[in-house]
Formats: structure tokens, sequence, C-alpha cells
């Protein structure tokens, strides 16, 4: 509350000497109507009685007046319902980010293409290429998030106690290079395994596809991919079409706790990108939106 202003406090401090001179006034016309003549006894007592009645009428009077005038002062002083000024609702609360338009879903297509690939985000790349081998008879296993050593598929044979690994890369835009094979030929020495398959949505490069032959790594890129489903039946390309835009399949899947990820804006980096919807709790990495093509 703001402060009264001194001519505000000039007439407070008027009025309560009004009310002050009234009141006094009050007590004497009082004192000489009724106090005095019982106090006075003897011979002067009817005498002097009468003398002070004309001015206890006149103190008593005068002290109604000022006490009135008194009453009216306040009154007026009081600010009627209409002069006072309404309370301004306080501004309401802005976000720091902009709001975010929620990113539509791409076209879905009703057969595989490389626009297929393209679309869906690395969880459901990685689950087309389980599916796949499920459809060739192979038993697998797989996580759909966490720390998976390097593997992101386990095959089993019917025909073989030796198990298989598979790496899954959902990249576009960049060249599986020799750097990704060599990490996972250790791998695959890890696990004491002489043979792996690597599977990209991109290519590979040729110094990649050199060090694979040499070491017992199957390269399937993007195009080799599209062959193979291309060799399915209609039922089957269309089942695996059918695991490929399940759900959200354009929205990436956070690595560290498997929850979808959600858009943001990003003020310093001017921009937007994907960050988990959990991320307090599960401390995943955000994704920059033009470099969502490249997780995996």
């Amino acid at each position: 509350m703001a402060g009264k202003t001194k001519a505000e406090r000039r007439r407070e401090r008027a009025r309560r000497e009004l009310a002050g001179k009234g009141w006094t006034a009050v007590f004497i016309g009082i004192l000489l109507l009724t106090v005095l003549p019982l106090l006075l006894k003897g011979v002067f007592a009817g005498a002097l009685g009468s003398a002070l009645r004309p001015a206890g009428w006149a103190a008593l009077a005068i002290g109604v007046v000022l006490l009135a005038l008194n009453y009216l002062t306040n009154r007026s002083a009081v600010p009627t319902p209409a002069a006072v000024e309404p309370a301004r609702p306080a501004p309401a609360r802005t976000s720091q980010q902009p709001p975010m338009t929620p990113a539509p879903a791409p076209r879905m297509e009703s057969q595989w293409s490389p626009s297929v690939l393209a679309a869906i985000e690395w969880r459901r790349f990685e689950a087309v290429c389980e599916a796949l081998y499920a459809q060739a008879g192979f038993a697998t296993r797989s996580q759909s998030h966490g720390a998976d050593g390097g593997i992101d598929i386990w095959l089993q044979s019917r025909h073989s106690d030796v198990p298989r690994i598979v790496q899954c890369k959902h990249w576009q835009t960049k060249t599986v290079g020799v750097k990704e094979m060599r990490e996972f030929f250790g791998v695959m020495a890890s696990h004491q395994l002489k043979s792996g398959t690597y599977v990209t949505s991109s290519t590979f490069s040729g110094d990649a596809i050199a060090f694979a032959k040499a070491n017992g790594i199957h390269a399937q890129d993007g195009a080799a991919l599209l062959k193979l489903i291309s060799q399915r039946t209609p039922e089957q390309q269309a089942a695996l079409l059918a695991v490929a835009y399940e759900g959200e399949y354009w929205r990436p899947t956070c690595a560290s706790c498997g929850a979808k990820m959600i858009e943001k804006n990003s003020k310093k980096n001017d921009g937007s990108f994907w960050g988990c919807a959990n991320y307090r709790r599960c401390g995943g990495r955000t994704i920059s939106k033009a470099k969502a093509v490249a997780t995996a």
C-alpha cells in the first residue's frame, strides 16, 4: 500500500484536533451543568449554579456542533466505491520459450521405399530389422533402450548353436566409416564371434566395406535392405510396413529410458531439438533436429 501524502496527513491531524475540541467542550458542559452544582453547597450554591448553567449549555452545544462537523468531515473523506480504482489484474506470466507447434507426422507410404526408412526413427528401424530376421526363421532378442554393449539384435538359428549379432545404424546423411566397423569388430571379438551383420539405412565407405569383408562382417546398406524386403511376400512386406509405422514412428525414442522425446525450442542455439520427456529422471541426451537422422 502506498504511503499517505503530506496533505492527507495534515487533514487527518485537523480532524483529530476537531474531535478533541468537541469532546472537551462536551465535558466542560456536563461539568458545569451537573458536577459543580452538586459539589457547591452553601449560601452561594443556588446563585452560582444559576450563573453557570447558561455557560454549561453553551459549552455542551459547542461540543456537539464540533463532533457533528468531525463526523461529516470523516464521512466525506472516505472514498465511495465508484471512486476506488479497480485493481488491475497482474500481467500473465509468459513462458520463457515460445509455444511449439507439434511436428506433423510424415506421410505414410503404402509400399516400401527409401522414404519409409527416412521417415521412421531409430527404434522403428531396429524393430523392422528384427522382424525381418524373424520372418527368415531366426529367434531374435533385443532391448528397447539402455546400454546394449554394441549389439542391437541377437540372432539364434535352429541349425546352429552359435549366436549371431547385428548392429543397426539408422543414418541417412552420414556414411558409416571404418571407425564404426572396427568398433563392431571389437564387440564380436569380446564375444568370441567370427561373424556379424552391420545394417544401416545409409551407406558404407569404401574402407568400411573392405574391412568388413576381411573380418567376417556382413555389411548391408539401405539399398540392400530394401532389396531384401522386396523379396518377401506381399503379406510379409505389409507386416514389416506395419512395424515401421507403429505408434509415433517419426518421434525419436530416448535411448536411455525408452520414452518418446518431445520437441523443444532453444533460445541459445536459435533452433529446435528433441528432448526426453523424462529428462530430469533419466538424464538422456538431447538431439538436434538437424542431427536426429544420425541417431542410432
